[in-house]
């Protein structure tokens, strides 16, 4: 899904529960910072991935080091943001593969055919260059209490 329909992203969102967002920051200055905020307030359980981060506490979750050292049973990650550099994405694919997401979401100006092309062999959708916090928004999609 290299472009996916409005439709297709809102069944995403919608279907999304659990949120690990790769590259969490504490700044709220940053994206990496107040997408996941917005998420959160949204609903949705968002985990923040950051080694330099790990151990402290934000949006209810605590910061780990990796993907794979959240604790979670296999096919309770429903999405992984990304909020990491094309030139780093492939040295994550091996946690990624790992924790199996249902959907790998990478952050407005994140793309990388090959990453995204690995990913979709694997079963992972694919979501590139994206704001999650602009497209929930965009496409008017209720919070998930609501």
């Amino acid at each position: 899904m290299s472009s996916p329909t409005d439709s297709e992203l809102a069944e995403i969102l919608a279907r999304a529960r659990t949120i690990a967002v790769l590259g969490a920051h504490t700044d709220p200055n940053k994206p990496a910072c107040y997408v996941p905020d917005y998420l959160h307030a949204a609903g949705y359980t968002v985990l923040p991935v950051n080694p330099v981060f790990a151990g402290r506490r934000m949006w209810g979750s605590t910061f780990v080091a990796a993907l794979t050292d959240l604790s979670l049973a296999p096919g309770q990650l429903d999405m992984v943001d990304v909020f990491r550099r094309p030139e780093y994405l492939q040295g994550h694919l091996p946690e990624i593969l790992a924790v199996k997401p249902r959907v790998v979401w990478l952050q407005l100006g994140i793309r990388h055919a090959e990453f995204a092309r690995t990913l979709r062999e694997a079963d992972i959708e694919v979501v590139e260059d994206r704001c999650a916090l602009a497209e929930h928004r965009r496409l008017g999609l209720p919070n998930l209490g609501d």
